[in-house]
């Protein structure tokens, strides 16, 4: 046996264990996360107060069709805190043209940049000190909202004493090459993050999600607060850990049906949106640990078509087409479980090879650049790592 067999029958060895973790995942966690739209709703007179913090910088294409949605929601008791943060385009006119039609709306501006600080985790946390709700929801400016879907978030969380809700949301659907980028990222969110173990305190498995995090006060009083994740990018992973951490009991949902936005609109609009996160969470501000990390990532999902070569003796080929096969199962599995179409997942190849580019790609800037820019603001690297307190990447 030459040694390119050996190495090429190690790898393919080790990709098709990855591919059924990936199995597993995916089947563990579609009986584990039940979906928010399914929760029964009980009969009651009161409900807690909400306060819906929505912090929004240059979010004028999508904040008010947005807004629209979530205003549409019947939760009788319920503030909307919107934290305008320096934009640059028209969503300060917007925030306040919407503010003065509806009373529930509290709107905050932003001028200034604390030294310090990211600029979206010190709108979280000027939205927070001036909210006045039981239970705070931080969502993102383009996050939709189901009517009913605050009734059912609340009944679940009260029912069963949970403290920190993550809503996975429905990423629309918009072309066939951006979805199956999508779905791959959604199958890594679901192995890496360990969904199902987040309910258990002995794990150290935590999740957050940008466009539904929902807190009890009491929970996040008791944690250190986004001062303490100031400069951390994964933000709302972030405060799933430090919640977790001081006691909160989590749970993740499945959003389908109730929670959904447009996660890119493009696979340009991704690269560019994937920057901060590719530098910064994948590789720590460092660009070899993008590299290594993306060469560990394409070798084990790409590994299954070296079974395709046409030396590879028989029990080669065959252990290259078990392992396409695991990887088939996975990512339509995947697909099935989101709510996504099955054809983009049949591209796994293609995806994984765009995200892969994606993340170099962040990579290389973050190292040209000397650290990322979010939101027409530069982070230096120095500045970034030093305020890393937490392991976001599992």
């Amino acid at each position: 046996m030459s040694v390119a067999t050996v190495i090429v029958s190690a790898l393919l060895a080790a990709s098709a264990l990855y591919w059924l973790a990936g199995v597993a995942t995916v089947v563990v966690t579609a009986r584990v996360l039940r979906r928010l739209s399914e929760v029964h709703v009980p009969d009651r007179r009161a409900w807690p107060k909400i306060s819906v913090i929505i912090p929004a910088c240059d979010e004028a294409e999508t904040l008010e069709g947005a807004m629209e949605a979530k205003l549409r929601d019947d939760y009788p008791n319920i503030e909307f805190v919107l934290v305008e943060d320096r934009s640059t385009d028209a969503t300060a006119q917007i925030v306040d043209r919407i503010a003065a039609r509806d009373g529930r709306i509290v709107a905050i501006h932003i001028e200034e940049l604390p030294e310090g600080w990211l600029g979206k985790l010190h709108a979280l946390e000027r939205g927070a000190q001036g909210a006045s709700g039981e239970w705070l929801l931080f969502s993102d400016a383009d996050a939709h909202f189901e009517r009913g879907t605050l009734r059912r978030a609340i009944a679940a969380c009260e029912r069963d004493g949970i403290d920190h809700l993550a809503v996975i949301p429905d990423f629309w659907p918009v072309s066939l090459l951006l979805d199956a980028v999508i779905t791959m990222f959604v199958r890594i969110m679901c192995l890496g993050g360990r969904l199902w173990a987040i309910e258990d305190p002995a794990s150290k498995a935590a999740i957050g999600s940008g466009a539904f995090n929902l807190v009890r006060r009491e929970a996040y009083d008791r944690c250190p607060g986004f001062r303490q994740i100031r400069l951390e990018v994964a933000d709302d992973v972030a405060l799933g850990q430090i919640l977790k951490r001081s006691g909160a009991r989590s749970r993740a949902m499945s959003g389908r049906g109730a929670v959904g936005l447009r996660f890119y609109g493009s696979l340009g609009e991704m690269a560019r949106g994937s920057e901060k996160n590719g530098y910064a969470v994948l590789g720590r501000c460092s660009l070899p640990r993008v590299v290594v990390a993306c060469a560990a990532l394409l070798s084990l999902e790409l590994a299954p078509l070296l079974g395709l070569l046409p030396w590879a003796p028989a029990w080669l080929r065959g252990l290259g087409l078990c392992a396409a096969g695991l990887a088939f199962a996975a990512s339509i599995g995947v697909a099935r479980w989101s709510g996504r179409r099955v054809l983009p997942a049949l591209l796994w190849p293609v995806g994984t090879a765009l995200f892969v580019a994606m993340m170099l790609r962040a990579g290389w800037l973050g190292f040209r650049r000397g650290g990322i820019v979010w939101r027409g603001t530069l982070y230096p690297s120095e500045t970034l790592r030093a305020g890393m307190r937490l392991d976001i990447m599992p």
